[in-house]
């Protein structure tokens, strides 16, 4: 006997091994494409926290489960995924978005001892208990919108014993939630002031000291760096690489937001799970990624923020096949965005994503991108029960709402949360 079943319902399992033709659909939705794995008048049988079964309500009509609940014709896709977000930090920036509206650069705001290096003077001036109630409140507003997994990047220490505490604290907020959080280790965030002219020696002590003890703590899976004319040069990018891969963690880019570096094709060279931004992605930089299979994160809250021009080149990751993340990219500074659902919209006005993209690039792409798709992204036998049930008429609307407020009901390994 199962422990739940979830019937009468229509369902994206984000499998397009899966589709349905969509005529067979009966509510008059339109606009899905194919890829969406539909399943109508479909039914999800739940046991220990994953899924077990997933077909048509016929086909499941012969199983049992302690517990049955009808979703009124509903549509349920999988949990939202957050894949990006820097969620652990003290304070906020709302002054230095005034400033930005008096005309103020992002690059002018951190020459001026903003930016970055204000945030991280906040948050090393909190005690844990204070960034563990303000991180918990950024989270439950992702939870809130869909989220049942959100990666939370370090980088608001800037030295180890820093760093290593924002990644114990990450482990902690997830620890209490009822979502899953993936620690990120931000190794090359920001340069403190202090080291401006000790750039090697800096690099040097996060390469040395940092990776091997995040590695051996197991205290995140994958490292991450900004490569851009504000932070960090490819070089010290890739010795931080090369440093990464021989203690067995992965890696991720902040790459071509501001300039084009070609970090994506460094990223790539060394099977990054991610580049991240890429507004300033060229062809090459597409080709490597797409060899590689490194996941584009587009962050369409930080271009609207910046009030960007630029876009990324949508266009070129279609072309060569590259699959297309979306994450709030949650920060005080440049993306002070707590909305799944309203990421998702952005991707698709600003960006010109297609509300099926959009709505991959928040389940089965972000999986990917934090290297997670055997376990979450579809609504498959065996994947995690981490579902969220939409009172919609049609998929389109989660990338057409702007402040959908979420979803009707939550499921977070298998129970409502």
């Amino acid at each position: 006997m199962w422990d739940r079943l979830l019937v009468d319902c229509n369902i994206a399992t984000m499998d397009p091994a899966v589709d349905a033709p969509f005529g067979a659909i009966e509510n008059g939705a339109i606009g899905i494409a194919d890829g969406l794995g539909i399943v109508d008048h479909a039914a999800i049988g739940i046991t220990d926290g994953k899924i077990v079964r997933v077909g048509k309500r016929t086909e499941l009509a012969g199983y049992r489960a302690k517990q049955v609940d009808a979703l009124g014709g509903a549509w349920v896709t999988p949990g939202l995924i957050d894949c990006h977000t820097h969620l652990i930090f003290g304070g906020n920036r709302a002054d230095e978005h005034a400033m930005r509206r008096a005309g103020a650069t992002y690059e002018e705001i951190a020459q001026a001892g903003g930016g970055i290096a204000s945030t991280v003077a906040r948050t090393r001036a909190a005690s844990d208990e204070e960034l563990l109630d303000q991180s918990r409140r950024r989270l439950h507003a992702l939870m809130a919108g869909g989220c049942t997994t959100v990666e939370a990047k370090s980088g608001y220490g800037l030295d180890p014993k820093s760093e290593l505490r924002l990644l114990k604290l990450a482990k902690t907020l997830g620890d209490a939630e009822a979502v899953r959080i993936v620690p990120t280790l931000l190794a090359l965030h920001a340069l403190p002031a202090d080291q401006r002219d000790r750039r090697a020696h800096y690099v040097g002590e996060i390469v040395d000291k940092l990776i091997p003890e995040v590695a051996r703590a197991k205290l995140a899976t994958s490292v991450d760096a900004y490569c851009d004319t504000i932070a960090f040069m490819p070089d010290e990018v890739e010795r931080l690489f090369k440093a990464t891969a021989q203690h067995g963690l992965r890696v991720k880019l902040h790459a071509e937001q501001l300039s084009n570096q070609h970090g994506a094709a460094l990223a790539a060279q060394y099977r990054a799970l991610s580049a991240d931004h890429l507004e300033h992605l060229d062809e090459a930089g597409a080709k490597a990624m797409a060899a590689a299979g490194t996941v584009a994160v587009l962050l369409p809250g930080a271009f609207y923020a910046l009030q960007e021009t630029r876009k990324p080149p949508v266009d070129l990751l279609r072309k060569h096949k590259v699959a297309i993340a979306v994450a709030t990219d949650c920060n005080p500074g440049t993306s002070p965005l707590l909305s799944p659902t309203l990421a998702m919209n952005m991707a698709c006005t600003l960006f010109g994503l297609t509300p099926d993209e959009a709505l991959a690039g928040m389940t089965v792409n972000a999986a990917r991108a934090l290297g997670l798709e055997k376990d979450i992204g579809t609504i498959a036998a065996g994947k995690a029960a981490d579902l969220c049930v939409w009172n919609i008429e049609s998929l389109a609307e989660l990338g057409y709402w702007v402040g959908l407020p979420g979803p009707e009901r939550r499921i977070f390994a298998g129970q409502d949360a």
